[in-house]
């Protein structure tokens, strides 16, 4: 076994390398995640206004990556403002270089 493979954990690292794959998985995911990077965060609605997609499918790409623990929701009613869990996206960066080692 090489000795980049020794040093991921199959059980934690590569499920966590598999969530955010998926999630990475979409062009328009990577958009967003773009997007959130240079604008810190936002609100469905800006997202809807700079992608040509229905909010509906802004939605579930959102959801995608909240679920993947890339991004985060704080609820202002009546909206949800999005942002980077950049806890989780330095996670990733690192997890995904050390993968590809």
């Amino acid at each position: 076994m090489s000795r980049t493979l020794k040093n991921i954990k199959h059980d934690d690292d590569l499920k966590q390398i598999a969530r955010f794959a998926k999630a990475l998985g979409h062009p328009t995911r990577l958009i967003i995640l773009k997007y959130l990077d240079n604008k810190n965060c936002c609100f469905t609605g800006d997202l809807v206004e700079v992608l040509p997609i229905a909010q509906s499918t802004v939605s579930q790409h959102l959801k995608e990556l909240k679920e993947a623990e890339l991004i985060q929701g704080e609820v202002n009613p009546p909206k949800i403002k999005y942002c980077i869990n950049q806890k989780n996206w330095e996670k990733a960066k690192k997890i995904f270089c050390e993968f590809f080692k």
